[in-house]
């Protein structure tokens, strides 16, 4: 006691030593309480209210980059080379261009030619005056095109390939094709040709194996036509006894391993984080689970997110059976200050 701490004066030691030992448990440890947390940083409290605003803002920011990434790839790889092949296919059969034409004097600028008048463009050529004119009618802010070709193109995007027209025609292309290939591999025929081209293809390949197993499975989990109907969502102790892992029940077990458990056994599919999409099949027995108070929905963001998102009716702040929990196992306020004063004492 007499002894002074390491940095601390021998006679504030002592005060402090006798206002320890003089003031009674209950008094120290409501003194303490009251107290209150320890002052908060400026930059500590800046950060905080920074990430609780990226909490807000992110998941409608992601959702709406999700659906302009999903709009461009469409746009990009489907709806953009659909146009270019349609426009030159469209071009190439109702085209009308002529390089020149007789009774066209140099300086014409239109000219008839069997019953139709035609317009000279840019680079001298010949096309129909009416296309012609449609053309420059609709060019709003753009350069009117110098060669026939050019023309043509232009006018077979204003007529034929409106977006109000090419989006419900490949729309309606695509599911055909899905439609007539599921029809086709739903057969012996092309299952077997497909099961072919896979082992002697895709198995084959060094890295696209790799991706397109996985995308493979994926897929199969997520559009197999039985659809796996979960039950309930359970807690089961595994991969060991003490660690809890959520998982979702498909349907009661095999009959010779309850013969053998000699009781309800259930398979339950223990997903993974942060993609349920793929996971461990086990079977347990029904009194070694636990039912869970959650939905499918719940469920499934507690995995996708590792934990991060809890239902709000799970919380341990504030909830009753969280405080029950937590005043067994922590010792009383009167033992921990007496233990405190004890051990100054010594």
């Amino acid at each position: 006691m007499g002894a002074a701490m390491d940095g601390f004066p021998e006679k504030t030691y002592r005060s402090l030593t006798r206002y320890v030992i003089k003031k009674p448990p209950t008094t120290m440890a409501k003194e303490l309480s009251n107290m209150g947390p320890p002052p908060v940083n400026g930059f500590h409290s800046f950060r905080r209210a920074v990430l609780r605003g990226l909490a807000i803002a992110a998941p409608p920011l992601l959702t709406i980059v999700i659906f302009i990434w999903i709009f461009a790839t469409i746009q990009n790889y489907i709806l953009v080379p659909v146009e270019s092949t349609a426009r030159t296919a469209i071009v190439w059969f109702i085209q009308d261009i002529h390089r020149d034409l007789p009774d066209a004097a140099p300086e014409d600028v239109t000219t008839t030619y069997d019953s139709t008048v035609y317009h000279k463009t840019g680079n001298g050529q010949w096309v129909p005056e009416k296309i012609y004119n449609a053309v420059y009618d609709n060019l709003h802010d753009q350069l009117m095109p110098q060669t026939g070709y050019g023309v043509y193109e232009q006018y077979v995007q204003q007529v034929f390939l409106k977006r109000k027209l090419t989006i419900p025609f490949v729309l309606s292309v695509c599911i055909l094709a899905l439609y007539f290939a599921g029809k086709f591999l739903a057969g012996g025929l092309g299952r077997i040709l497909w099961n072919a081209s896979e082992r002697q293809i895709m198995h084959r390949l060094p890295i696209i194996r790799n991706v397109y197993g996985s995308v493979k499975q994926v897929t199969d989990f997520l559009l197999n036509e039985q659809e796996i109907q979960f039950t309930r969502v359970v807690a089961v102790e595994y991969p060991r006894k003490g660690m809890w892992s959520l998982g979702f029940v498909t349907s009661e077990s095999l009959l010779d391993i309850q013969d053998k458990a000699g009781e309800p056994v259930v398979t339950v599919l223990i997903p993974t984080s942060p993609m349920p999409a793929t996971g461990f099949t086990i079977n347990a027995k029904k009194s070694e689970t636990i039912e869970l108070n959650i939905t499918l929905d719940q469920a499934f963001q507690f995995i996708v997110s590792c934990g991060v998102v809890v239902p709000p009716h799970q919380h341990t702040q504030g909830s009753p059976v969280a405080g029950q929990i937590q005043a067994r196992l922590k010792p009383t306020e009167n033992e921990s200050v007496s233990k405190d004063v004890h051990s100054q004492n010594g």
